[in-house]
């Protein structure tokens, strides 16, 4: 047999003690060894020493959102800025006047903790943009930052109520500010001009090419269906596919439109049916439970501190418990898996509490159903992830003393609810199943930056946004951290068998498929090399999807 590539002297993972040399041939690992192995080559073979450096699996995201990700890199992206109101200014009244053609001015990424109080207002948009409507998502999601001639478009005054499962922010006289929580964001980017089909294709592939080059060969998209004013991504994801574009491996989670109920099975059973093709299947089902901590919609067992509420004491379940039962009962038994948003711990409760609900209702068939983001946990309901079988899908990189987090986020949980503040280690220790995915564009995608976060509780170096005192010395609750191999089994090996395929993917063993990723320097014996390391080389089915010079 010719082998296409061999990577000796390297610091491989995953693939047993001593291991330093890995053959590939046929888009497959054909064998590993503690010696080179230079007697495979043929004429043709690529030989690549490392140096020493670390070879891993090719990492797979758990939670992403490459559409979203892919339209912010190519609009007004406000995610990677310092955080400083001035470089805001200057970049959306730059991109503003860089496009007059444009009806709406649009982008993402924006972080409150940038601006006095915590979150900024449409005086500050109707400056910039004073004559055409402006709209930004904010980096996590939750929320739509919209000045003056936004709101009038959505039809918002001061007197408009809040939708359901939404919240319109107003001052201390009852206007409205220009933030708008949950589902109200949805008044406004309803409006947005839609992201047409060549557009989206665009996106995606920009998404992919950088997941590449941060070493992620396959995610889960957590939301196919449409959110924040963009399309549906699965007729993107199956034109990509059909002519391998696609080079990632993609589970697609399709969206479950709380609205509808459960009217929406069977066109749910019906996309599935028609959606494998190539490296993408959609097999799985995103429910959302509830929202975020930092604007109280996260739900909690009990109220939040300080009296700091915005009218929602206890925060929001977007969906009754008992139907969440049912619902999750009718998806086991139709064959999906479950991927369930829950951040406050009654979220994490009341899905749990379905997901047992369902396992009680017919055998186990092996769907591997999980909760992502886990923010707060009961340590009553720690054991129960083991116990059922329930993936604990994490988000690492948030795990740390962001200034946003501090003044922010912990005054409203409250001392007692600290120490339950992103539980990986209980969970670990516990017996849980964990996967790990960034959220992206919530957060960066580096999986490095996250398995460096959950091994120290600390904020990288390198990242832009671990802002704060404290941030990048002093541990968030650090008897909550992993190890840091058990960190990177997470990202490669948990998370590929939360998209069913430990076969196929995650490990790195002969007759595997050949997606890995070369790092430019040993990580294994140094945590502070973890965030500082970067891919030099990254090969889905043997062939690079990026590579470094």
């Amino acid at each position: 047999m010719n082998h296409d590539t061999i990577i000796v002297n390297a610091q491989v993972h995953s693939a047993g003690p001593g291991i330093t040399s890995v053959a590939v041939a046929g888009g497959r690992i054909a064998a590993v060894a503690p010696e080179p192995l230079h007697r495979l080559a043929g004429p043709r073979t690529e030989i690549i020493d490392a140096g020493g450096a670390t070879l891993l699996p090719g990492f797979t995201d758990a939670h992403v959102h490459p559409l979203a990700a892919g339209v912010q890199l190519l609009t007004c992206d406000l995610s990677r800025l310092p955080h400083s109101p001035d470089e805001y200014r200057a970049t959306i009244g730059g991109y503003a006047a860089a496009h007059p053609e444009l009806e709406w001015i649009s982008g993402n990424g924006w972080y409150g903790d940038t601006f006095p109080g915590g979150l900024p207002d449409r005086a500050f948009l109707d400056e910039l943009v004073p004559d055409r409507p402006a709209a930004f998502i904010s980096h996590d999601g939750h929320g739509v930052w919209a000045n003056s001639r936004a709101l009038e478009r959505a039809g918002i005054d001061d007197r408009t109520p809040d939708p359901v499962n939404g919240r319109i922010n107003r001052d201390a006289s009852g206007s409205a500010t220009g933030i708008l929580v949950e589902r109200a964001g949805d008044l406004v980017t309803d409006l947005l001009p839609p992201v047409t089909g060549e557009f989206a294709e665009r996106a995606v592939l920009a998404a992919q090419r950088h997941l590449h080059a941060m070493g992620i060969t396959g995610w889960q998209d957590a939301c196919v269906g449409p959110l924040w004013g963009l399309p549906d991504p699965l007729p993107t994801y199956l034109s990509l596919a059909a002519d391998d574009r696609l080079t990632a491996r993609v589970v697609g989670a399709l969206w479950w439109e709380a609205r509808e109920g459960l009217a929406q099975l069977e066109s749910l059973e019906q996309r599935r049916e028609t959606s494998t093709i190539g490296r993408f299947r959609a097999t799985s089902v995103k429910v959302m439970q509830d929202g975020v901590c930092e604007n109280c919609t996260g739900a909690m067992l009990e109220p939040y501190s300080g009296g700091r509420h915005h009218g929602t004491p206890s925060g929001l379940s977007f969906i009754d418990p008992e139907e969440l039962r049912e619902i999750c009962r009718e998806l086991d038994r139709r064959r999906f898996q479950i991927h369930l948003h829950a951040v406050g711990d009654r979220a994490v409760r009341e899905c749990l509490d379905a997901l047992e609900s369902a396992r009680q209702a017919g055998p186990d068939q092996d769907n591997r159903h999980q909760i992502a983001h886990l923010d707060v946990v009961h340590p009553a309901d720690v054991p129960r992830f083991a116990s059922l079988g329930v993936i604990a899908n994490l988000q690492a990189l948030w795990a740390r003393r962001d200034k946003e987090i501090v003044e922010r986020k912990l005054p409203l949980l409250g001392r007692d609810r600290e120490p339950h503040h992103f539980p990986f280690g209980a969970l670990h220790r516990a017996g849980a199943r964990l996967a790990m995915g960034s959220d992206w564009p919530v957060t960066d995608p580096n999986p490095l930056w996250a398995i460096y976060t959950a091994a120290t509780r600390l904020g990288p170096p390198q990242d832009p946004h671990a802002v704060g005192d404290g941030v990048l010395t002093e541990p968030l609750e650090p008897a909550q951290a992993l190890d840091l191999r058990v960190a990177l089994d997470a990202y490669t090996a948990g998370s590929a068998y939360a998209n069913h395929a430990e076969h196929e993917a995650g490990t790195i063993a002969a007759g595997h498929r050949a997606d890995l990723v070369l790092l430019d320097r040993p990580i294994l014996a140094d945590l502070q090399e973890v965030s500082a390391a970067r891919p030099v080389l990254t090969l889905v089915d043997g062939q690079a999807v990026h590579r470094e010079d």
